[in-house]
């Protein structure tokens, strides 16, 4: 009786070392892996669109305000700008534009931006909408 009696009273404890370990890991792992996006802090209301897919994470992505105003880097430019800016943003290593753009801009201003993108050499041009996330 006495030795069951010692049996019960011994404790048992899992070391968890190895766990923490891995939980460390897959951290590094997932913050390595992650792709910032930054994006700008403008008051902006996008159109919505039922055919709306994700933008790619390496997009050139110019901003049009609700005034009409263009921002590329967080800085603002002249529509006349936007082809050498991009141009040089293209040869850096980005593959397509996104232009995020408010639903009350004008649709000439759009056009004038995305046509700027185009005479760039984007092949890829886009428009952010509501459902975008990238």
């Amino acid at each position: 009786m006495r030795r069951l009696r010692q049996d019960s009273e011994t404790e048992s404890h899992i070391d968890i070392s190895p766990l923490i370990d891995v939980v460390f890991i897959l951290l590094i792992f997932f913050v390595v892996t992650t792709t910032f996006v930054k994006d700008m802090n403008l008051e902006i209301e996008r159109p919505s669109a039922a055919s709306a897919s994700l933008a790619p994470s390496k997009a050139v992505r110019i901003y049009i305000d609700s005034q009409g105003q263009v921002y590329i880097d967080n800085q603002p430019v002249r529509v006349w700008m936007v082809q050498s800016r991009v141009r040089g943003l293209l040869h850096e290593g980005a593959d397509s534009v996104l232009v995020v753009t408010d639903e009350k801009v004008p649709s000439g201003r759009l056009v004038e931006v995305v046509d700027q993108a185009r005479l760039a050499g984007a092949k890829n041009v886009g428009v952010a909408t509501e459902q975008e996330a990238g």
